[in-house]
């Protein structure tokens, strides 16, 4: 679980991150640009990047701004959300949720353990959701914020102008080539994260436990995870839908410094899915390394 002092290091950066302009195009991030570009080409498809240091303010990017499907990132928001309505009394983390075999859909492994009991309680369905990517716990967790449109209008309310959540496990995994549905941009994802992290959005000890969920995931060992230094901590959610989509999203926290917000969105490739994981570790290398510069 991340210490006080990274909450802090990443709290007290906010107004910096806020306030910082993105950085000018200079010798170092021309390079940047041509190798993500690389990747891009050998992807196939459109390759979108954010990453923020949350110390400085610094952004790198690209495409970042461009929409791609969430898949399964979405989880991540939606485990926030659960937990803002905690902090203001709507929800409790051991409140039941009734369970029955109807709820059942593609890929739910945890839910499925619980349908004999008939119910779950709020705090493992969210530990399913995002350690585990079950379907059907994410889908038991929408009505608690209000099912998609709550999730989106709590996300516009906390500033996110982009970040749409439109229908529900599985239809949202369609991801159809130009359908704006159930999207995001790398850098409305990463802005978001911040602001449940390690902005206002969440009472502290919520931003603890949103945290710990996201560190304890292992479903992106092979993306981020692999490309990022043996001695960081890493919380991330993976996603995977159709149409070549990928999807990585995650905190880091090197040793020493504060921590840095990172998505990585892969639309239209033509790779096989090892190839899209090792490019996912290819552009955490550059943009860690990018990030690590002076």
């Amino acid at each position: 679980m991340p210490t006080r002092r990274d909450l802090l290091l990443g709290t007290g950066s906010l107004v910096l991150a806020a306030a910082a302009s993105p950085l000018r195009a200079t010798a170092g991030d021309a390079a940047l640009d041509d190798a993500l570009a690389a990747l891009e080409s050998a992807a196939g498809g459109r390759l979108g990047v954010a990453l923020l240091d949350t110390g400085t303010g610094r952004r790198f990017g690209r495409r970042d701004e461009a929409r791609f499907p969430m898949c399964s990132t979405f989880k991540a928001l939606l485990a926030g959300a659960v937990l803002h309505a905690v902090d203001r009394g709507r929800v409790r983390l051991d409140q039941r949720v009734d369970i029955g075999a109807e709820d059942l859909v593609t890929y739910s492994p945890y839910v499925d353990t619980r349908v004999a009991d008939g119910h779950a309680r709020v705090d493992a369905l969210c530990r399913a959701t995002v350690t585990l990517s079950d379907n059907a716990a994410a889908n038991l967790l929408l009505p608690l914020v209000g099912g998609p449109p709550g999730l989106t209008a709590l996300l516009r309310e906390l500033g996110d102008p982009v970040t749409r959540l439109d229908r529900w496990e599985p239809a949202l995994n369609e991801a159809a080539p130009g359908d704006p549905r159930d999207t995001t941009s790398p850098r409305a994802m990463v802005d978001s994260l911040q602001r449940l992290l390690f902005g206002t959005a969440l009472h502290p000890p919520s931003q603890a436990v949103l945290a710990a969920w996201l560190i304890e995931n292992r479903t992106g060992d092979a993306r981020i995870r692999a490309g990022v230094p043996a001695d960081w901590r890493v919380g991330d959610k993976t996603g995977t839908c159709g149409a070549g989509t990928a999807a990585d999203v995650a905190v880091l926290y090197p040793p020493g410094r504060a921590p840095l917000l990172l998505a990585i969105y892969v639309h239209g490739a033509t790779l096989d899915g090892p190839a899209i994981d090792a490019l996912h570790a290819d552009a955490t290398r550059l943009l860690v390394a990018a990030a690590a510069r002076p």
